[in-house]
């Protein structure tokens, strides 16, 4: 699958190439901003919801952690590597493949975002797919890769962020109680 994939990305147009490779990139800003929406939203809303999408993002970098560490441990060589021409650079050789860590990220802040958003699903999680479609299309994950990590991002940053939202929301009512006028 990956090879015809690879091969089916080589015939397509230059300017693909380029929203492939840049677009991955910039759907992690895309989602950056959406958490800020997400932040200014729930700054009226009652401060456990404020707490969560606060928490998020912390969710998403335990997620985003214990991909690194399963990509140690694991340590498959990228498929960019063999003879298959691709469209992105390899990356360095100690650098490993599974499980993707831009699909951790893109589908951990997506769930994460439905979490806290839900009006955002239609946006956020086709979003997520793209970008970690865009790791295989572009040459330097395996399919399996991106589908792996798309299920560590989407389970654990949404759990990792709901484990850590207790000890977000005293100091959301703290700061709250501090910034009220008196």
């Amino acid at each position: 699958m990956y090879r015809h994939i690879v091969d089916f990305a080589s015939s397509t147009p230059a300017w693909l190439h380029t929203l492939a490779e840049v677009g991955t990139d910039a759907g992690l800003f895309l989602f950056a901003a959406l958490f800020v929406m997400a932040f200014l939203r729930a700054w009226r809303a009652p401060a456990r919801d404020l707490a969560l999408v606060m928490a998020g993002p912390v969710g998403i970098v335990l997620a985003y952690v214990l991909s690194e560490v399963v990509k140690v441990l694991v340590r498959e060589d990228r498929p960019c590597r063999g003879v298959t021409a691709t469209i992105a650079a390899c990356p360095p050789p100690t650098d490993w493949s599974f499980p993707s860590n831009h699909s951790v990220i893109a589908a951990g802040a997506a769930a994460t975002l439905v979490l806290v958003w839900r009006a955002l699903a239609w946006l956020v999680v086709p979003l997520a797919v793209v970008m970690a479609f865009s790791r295989v299309f572009v040459g330097v994950h395996y399919p399996h890769d991106v589908i792996v990590g798309c299920l560590l991002g989407a389970a654990l940053a949404p759990l990792f962020a709901l484990l850590v939202v207790g000890a977000f929301t005293p100091a959301v009512r703290l700061v709250r109680t501090r910034l009220s006028p008196r």
